[in-house]
Formats: C-alpha cells, sequence, structure tokens
C-alpha cells in the first residue's frame, strides 16, 4: 500500500471523481491531481483531500502546480484534452488534442518512466495509439480506458431490462468507443446465466441501440458528459492494476496481430494485472462480428490517418 502512487492529469469532473472514486476505496496511497489550471487542480485536492478522513485508508490528496510534480507514480490517467466546438473541424481537434498528448507524455516519460498510462481522453482509440507511439513504451503499458464504461453502461440497460442481477451482470464490448462500439450480448451474462436465456432477441436490440445512445443520453439531460461511471471505471481499472487481479476487461490496446490487425489500438477483452495488459484475450468472432469489428478499425485508422497526413508523427 505505501508509496502507491496515481497521478491524473486533467482535474476537470472525470479526473475529479476519478480521484474521489480511488480515495473512498482506499485503492493507493497518494492521488496527484495535474491540471493547466492549477487553482482547479488545488481546490479539487484540497476537498478530496477532507474526505479522506471518513475513506479507508485516508489516501493522500495533492494537486501538482507542474507536471513535475507526477514524479515517480505507479499509474498516470490521462482525462486531459479538449471537446469539438464550433466551426472546428475533425481534423483540428484531432491535432488539438493529439498535440496536448504529447506535451503530457514528455513529461510522464521523463518524471514517471516506469508507469502504467492509462487514456480516458477523447477519441480515445486514437489517443490511445498517438500515447503508445509517443512514448515507444511496450504497449502492455499503454491502455485505453473504454470498454469499463461502455459495459457498465451496457450492464445497466440489461439490468433495466431483466429486472434484476445489479452487481451481478458482466457486458462484452469490443471495438471503437465511439459509434462503431460493438455490444456483444450473446456472451454477456447475469450472475453466471446467459443473456441469451433470459431475454428475446428483440430485447437483446434494444439494449445494444440503449447502450450505443449511453453517452448522448447523458448529454442530453445534464448538458454536458458523464463523469460518475467515467471515474468510477478509472478506479476499477487503476485498482486491478495496483492489485494484480488480473481481471478480464474490455480495453482499448494497440494490437500486434491479433484479430488479423496491427498497428491500431481498438478495444478488446484482456487481462488486466500488475503489467498492464497481461494478455490480450482473442475470441473467435462469427462473419457478422468480423465486419463489425472491421468497420470499427477502420474508423479508428481513418482517424490515425488524419494524423499522419497533418505531419504530426513526422
Amino acid at each position: 500500500m505505501v508509496g502507491r502512487r496515481v497521478g491524473i492529469v486533467g482535474a476537470g469532473m472525470v479526473g475529479a471523481t476519478a480521484a474521489y472514486s480511488l480515495v473512498m476505496t482506499g485503492t493507493c496511497h497518494q492521488v496527484i491531481l495535474y491540471d493547466i489550471a492549477t487553482d482547479v487542480a488545488k481546490g479539487k485536492a484540497i476537498d478530496i483531500g477532507q474526505s479522506a478522513c471518513y475513506s479507508l485508508k485516508g489516501t493522500v490528496v495533492e494537486a501538482a502546480e507542474e507536471i513535475s510534480g507526477l514524479k515517480n507514480c505507479d499509474i498516470v490517467v490521462i482525462t486531459a484534452g479538449v471537446p469539438r466546438r464550433g466551426d472546428m473541424t475533425r481534423a483540428d481537434l484531432l491535432m488539438i488534442n493529439a498535440g496536448i498528448m504529447k506535451d503530457i507524455v514528455e513529461g510522464i516519460k521523463t518524471y514517471s518512466p516506469n508507469a502504467i498510462i492509462l487514456c480516458v481522453s477523447n477519441p480515445l482509440d486514437v489517443m490511445t495509439y498517438v500515447i503508445q507511439k509517443l512514448t515507444g513504451w511496450d504497449r502492455q503499458r499503454v491502455i485505453g480506458m473504454a470498454g469499463a464504461l461502455d459495459g457498465a453502461r451496457m450492464a445497466y440497460q440489461i439490468q433495466q431490462k431483466v429486472g434484476y442481477g445489479s452487481g451481478q451482470t458482466r457486458a462484452m464490448i469490443l471495438g471503437e468507443h465511439g459509434q462503431h462500439m460493438i455490444p456483444y450480448p450473446e456472451i454477456s451474462a447475469v450472475g453466471g446465466v446467459p443473456l441469451e436465456q433470459l431475454v428475446t432477441k428483440k430485447d437483446m436490440e434494444h439494449i445494444i441501440a440503449r447502450t450505443k445512445e449511453g453517452g448522448a443520453e447523458i448529454v442530453k439531460y445534464l448538458g454536458t458528459s458523464a463523469y460518475y461511471a467515467p471515474g468510477r471505471s478509472v478506479s476499477v481499472m487503476v485498482e486491478a492494476i495496483l492489485n494484480d487481479s488480473r481481471i478480464v476487461m474490455p480495453s482499448s490496446v494497440v494490437l500486434e496481430g491479433e484479430y488479423g490487425y496491427q498497428d491500431v489500438a481498438v478495444g478488446v477483452p484482456i487481462v488486466l494485472g500488475a503489467k498492464g495488459v497481461q494478455e490480450v484475450i482473442e475470441l473467435a468472432l462469427d462473419n457478422e462480428m468480423k465486419k463489425q469489428f472491421s468497420a470499427s478499425v477502420d474508423a479508428i485508422r481513418e482517424n490515425i490517418e488524419v494524423l499522419h497526413v497533418k505531419g504530426f508523427f513526422d
């Protein structure tokens, strides 16, 4: 426990909620918040830190004024980035957020060279790919938080449909963290009971549609994107790494021949443990799933190609 340090880059709602969840669960000894808006990081660190006396382990929460404050972290979570605004093109957004990643990654490589990086920034699969290329690290150490959130959203929709099994539902999501995500109800279960034995085909289609709309639905009501479920999803992944839990979690990772693809980051089931990606689990996909997975990969590669054309990797 002592000395386990988690840095969080970006003290917005997702980063702060992740920090709060880590404190409440007592997952690590220290959480360090860093944001270019220094006062925001300081204020939230104080607020969350004051909650620590009621947490399991009394986790220490601090704010870093410079990225050098993220020194010797075991894990660094990156939530920083900007949303698309006004007349900003997709290429503009990609270049801006990739540029943000470049600055952050340089700091992490300098001050926490042995860390595992957990990417939460969007577009998530592309940013995960960018981080892995910028670090040059083994793909084990660069993971995109995708399926943990999308799977939680699917589990919620399953519970809403069947009316029971909250906390016992395990849902599988493949592919892009975005409109090309692939909910996989055929291998999802409630309390170990296969979902296809609990609901009709029509119900499955409804669950898939509602899962894909999960983020947009929250934006419709709140006027902003979600943060409780993403923050909790981050803390679950951090805990699995620090405790070497070796849980199976769909996550975005750079493929090296699995599923017939390489040099692209996309959501697949992995074994998550002390080394990060302990193993990539290669599922046997039917022709329809292969087609959907290919569409996901193509969408991600299209965005990666935009960065190549713009000279980002030169």
